[in-house]
């Protein structure tokens, strides 16, 4: 399964032989694509398009929008082989979580189709005889999505079907690293647009660049909204930035995500949940497993344990069968992962494993050897997030202080806890345990539902996508009050009569 199959099996190999983003696979660390940057003004002109865009989409029915989101579903389980592979060829997982990621996006897809018949507001009792109140939800506007290279197309698809079922136009601008997938999914949408019909020019827009097309998007007003995902330095400069002009920012960010493996937890359950969430996509997602507190009384045997399955990972080339680690993104991943290292022993730590690996035939990537890092405690290296497959293993006696060392971190994206005590299990999930947007008991804190809002709070950036009631960041509230009275009375029995 090359390059040039995938690329042609998706219709996009003349998209993606010239321009100035050179495109290299991890997998190998071959050429395998080359993408045009766009232009200040094609920027500027595409943003034009869908403002005029949004102006007519919002006045369509939402279960008539919701019919393009379900075209766009159909249409990605038709290409779901082709753009699951290339998923893996551009990004370095491995096969089956491409081919998951595909999935998500056909499972937000069906959500947002229900979705376009539920777009529901309140009916408000009014203090004021003969009156009723409501409040309505309204098409907020353009929604700019700057999306990362680790879920390359499923965090799009979480904004765009909400925001597309929601009457809003859509211009992405994806990771530099990942814009063939990118090309990918336009075509595919492109081709629902086509059989949809009658959908305004312009409602969705592809704008390929670097940091200065992102600035551009991030600082223009006609961005109603600015969905960014990526580190929390790059959060920081979209949250400012949106906010000096009163916009809306919807920011998924980091994680230092943490788990708790208590005396009573199922011990081979535990396993097979941290092996994943800390291994799977090689580290390189924001909900990766990277610190994890044992209790004392099973650390020795679960480290142990752990050591034994960290040796037997199979690394290799992500398309081939059997492989459950692929490559770390590039050469500037791998330097990071090992200055982490480094500072992990120099703070105490003994590193197992993290040392790079040949794989015959695939030199030109960075593959490496998961690592466990026991620390005498959560130094400075373990509070801060490296993107690489290291987990910081730590002892502890108790429970509560387990809690506060999950707490400790920066970061409040995932959790998780697994224990087959009722108490401590409920005392995690209250509202003194866990401080993550997402906590788990008996799972991982890796990947998650579309069913429920994903995000979390702190330095990860309080922003939500994908299920739950995520749908109200992508459209305006309005309070209503209608009087069907003959009588004027004001709110708290003002009484402002000239007679």
């Amino acid at each position: 399964m090359d390059a040039s199959t995938i690329l042609a099996d998706l219709g996009i190999v003349h998209a993606a032989q010239a321009g100035d983003i050179a495109v290299h696979s991890p997998i190998t660390g071959e050429l395998i694509g080359r993408v045009a940057s766009n232009t200040a003004a094609e920027v500027d002109a595409a943003l034009a398009r869908a403002n005029d865009a949004f102006a007519a989409w919002r006045n369509v029915p939402a279960p008539r929008r919701g019919e393009l989101v379900r075209l766009l579903g159909r249409r990605l389980r038709e290409r779901k082989q082709a753009l699951g592979a290339l998923v893996s060829l551009e990004t370095g997982k491995i096969l089956q979580e491409g081919m998951g990621e595909v999935q998500e996006m056909i499972d937000i897809c069906d959500f947002a189709v229900g979705l376009s018949r539920q777009l529901y507001g309140l009916t408000i009792a009014s203090e004021r005889p003969g009156h009723r109140m409501a409040e309505s939800w309204h098409p907020l506007g353009t929604c700019v999505v700057i999306s990362a290279f680790n879920f390359p197309v499923a965090v799009w698809s979480w904004n765009a079907a909400l925001a597309l079922v929601c009457g809003n136009a859509l211009i992405w601008k994806p990771s530099e690293k990942t814009p063939l997938t990118a090309l990918a999914v336009s075509r595919i949408l492109d081709d629902a647009l086509e059989e949809f019909g009658d959908a305004p020019a312009g409602l969705a827009a592809l704008v390929n660049g670097g940091r200065e097309v992102g600035e551009k998007l991030v600082a223009d007003p006609r961005a109603s909204l600015v969905s960014a995902t990526g580190s929390t330095e790059m959060g920081r400069k979209v949250g400012v930035e949106v906010a000096k002009r009163f916009g809306r920012a919807l920011l998924e960010l980091g994680g230092n995500n943490a788990g708790i493996v208590t005396q009573t937890a199922d011990h081979e359950l535990a396993l097979r949940g941290i092996l994943f969430s800390a291994v799977g996509t090689a580290g390189q997602r924001c909900t990766t497993l990277r610190r994890l507190f044992v209790h004392d009384s099973v650390y020795d045997k679960t480290v142990e344990r752990l050591k034994q399955l960290y040796s037997r990972v199979p690394i290799g080339n992500p398309l081939d069968k059997g492989t459950l680690m692929g490559p770390l993104i590039d050469r500037q991943a791998f330097e990071r992962m090992q200055e982490a290292l480094r500072q992990a022993r120099a703070e105490g730590g003994a590193v197992s494993g993290g040392e790079r690996v040949d794989v015959k035939g695939y030199e030109g990537g960075y593959y490496v050897r998961p690592a466990i890092v026991e620390m005498p405690a959560q130094t400075a290296v373990v509070l801060k997030e490296t993107f690489a497959p290291i987990l910081y293993v730590l002892r502890y006696s108790d429970f509560a202080a387990a809690v506060d060392a999950n707490n400790a971190a920066h970061h409040g994206l995932s959790s998780c806890v697994f224990t087959n005590d009722l108490r401590e299990a409920e005392r995690f999930l209250s509202a003194s345990g866990s401080d993550c947007g997402i906590a788990n008991v008996n799972i991982g804190p890796s990947g998650a539902e579309i069913g429920g809002s994903f995000g979390g709070e702190k330095e990860t950036g309080g922003g939500r996508e994908s299920g739950s009631d995520a749908w109200k960041a992508y459209m305006r509230r309005a309070t209503n009050t209608v009087n069907y009275s003959s009588a004027l009375p004001l709110a708290q029995g003002i009484d402002f009569s000239l007679d």
